[in-house]
């Protein structure tokens, strides 16, 4: 059994269940359909689609008795000019008071339902522009499907031609006309911030483009190099109340090398460009600055304070030790326990023998020295390879 079996079965055990995706899908379809049929909202709802790290693909199980969630974007014709942010939501109380009284708040830029099995986070938007409007109702926006859901043959584009494929068929692919069609250019959308009391811009289609891209670069990694982190970082870091989520899969996206052969290799050298990249801010005491890939006047992490940057960056100096020590072992036993000082009970304790792996070992290392590993592995799983 090599490294990466291991880290298959990791995977597969911090992804989100079977379960979990299929109360994420009932609970995001019920309330699209619920808010394509409210009389009140009809005239307004230009369309839907989902957003975050589901629809990127980057999503771990949630533990603590959490639920897993999803984000719904509501695009609409609201004039942004002629409204307050706390006047646009207010056309959705009536809503939520109907199908969700009790289960809901409100929050600075969305509405969050809580419901007995999942999460769901409304973000309502003002009109688009109109040279936007054909895409952002388009199938290539509004589709279900997670990037993690295609592979080589048939890959998500922001375009007027793409479809989602035919699942009934044995083998599907992209055809090559799609394959060369430009993609959209689609501007930010304007969110309402009933704190700042003010519209401010947001681009989760850019978002969700970037991670596209960066996941072919890496060979089809990146998704799990990110959750793997993110488990990590929730598992460890237990104290820290920043950086979570997005900031955190934003950075390991900085930091992730193009072009790597595993999960185990980016794990073990995004941690490193981490060290590398913000060495002077922890110097000087100060939180990293991290545009956002579709509004770069947006830091990401701006809600991290110089001590919490602080704390994270120590703590991945303390742990890509581990990293790097698991990623060189020669022995199988090794690299196993080492990943688990990282990964915890999730990723699965070794399984070998010791005995018949040095065997092999004598048997394909060259004089004097160590045999790097060199195996490939590809453990995302897809329904449209």
């Amino acid at each position: 059994m090599k490294i990466n079996s291991y880290f298959s079965d990791f995977l597969s055990d911090i992804r989100l269940t079977s379960s979990q995706k299929e109360d994420l899908k009932r609970g995001h379809e019920t309330l699209r359909r619920r808010l394509n049929e409210y009389d009140d909202l009809k005239s307004i709802i230009v369309s839907t689609f989902l957003q975050g790290s589901y629809r990127r693909a980057t999503a771990v199980r949630p533990l603590n008795g959490k639920r897993a969630d999803v984000d719904i974007i509501v695009v609409t014709n609201l004039d942004r000019y002629n409204l307050t942010p706390q006047e646009a939501i207010n056309k959705f109380i009536p809503f939520c008071d109907k199908y969700y009284k009790g289960k809901y708040k409100l929050q600075g830029r969305s509405i969050g339902i809580e419901l007995s099995y999942v999460d769901l986070d409304i973000v309502v938007t003002a009109a688009p522009s109109e040279v936007d409007l054909a895409a952002l109702k388009s199938r290539s926006v509004t589709t279900d499907l997670m990037l993690e859901d295609f592979g080589g043959n048939y890959e998500w584009r922001l375009s007027k031609g793409w479809s989602e494929p035919d699942f009934h068929k044995g083998y599907v692919y992209l055809s090559e006309s799609v394959r060369s069609e430009p993609e959209w250019k689609i501007n930010p959308l304007w969110i309402p911030d009933r704190d700042a009391e003010e519209w401010v811009e947001t681009h989760p289609l850019e978002q969700i483009r970037w991670t596209r891209d960066k996941n072919k670069n890496t060979n089809g990694h990146y998704v799990n190099v990110v959750k793997a982190l993110k488990w990590w970082r929730t598992l460890k870091l237990t104290n820290l109340k920043y950086p979570k989520g997005y900031p955190i899969e934003h950075m390991i996206g900085d930091c992730c090398p193009d072009n790597i052969t595993s999960v185990a290799e980016g794990v073990c050298k995004t941690m490193e460009a981490i060290i590398a990249k913000y060495q002077i801010q922890h110097l000087l005491g100060t939180t990293p600055v991290l545009p956002d890939r579709g509004v770069p006047t947006h830091n990401v992490w701006k809600r991290v304070s110089p001590d919490d940057f602080a704390e994270f960056y120590e703590s991945v100096q303390e742990y890509s030790k581990i990293a790097r020590e698991a990623f060189e072992a020669d022995k199988l036993k090794t690299q196993v326990t080492k990943w688990r000082e990282l990964f915890g009970e999730k990723f699965p304790p070794y399984e070998g023998n010791e005995e018949e792996e040095s065997k092999s070992r004598n048997l394909t290392a060259p004089l004097g020295g160590f045999t790097p590993r060199k195996e490939s592995s590809d453990v995302t799983p897809k329904r449209f390879a």
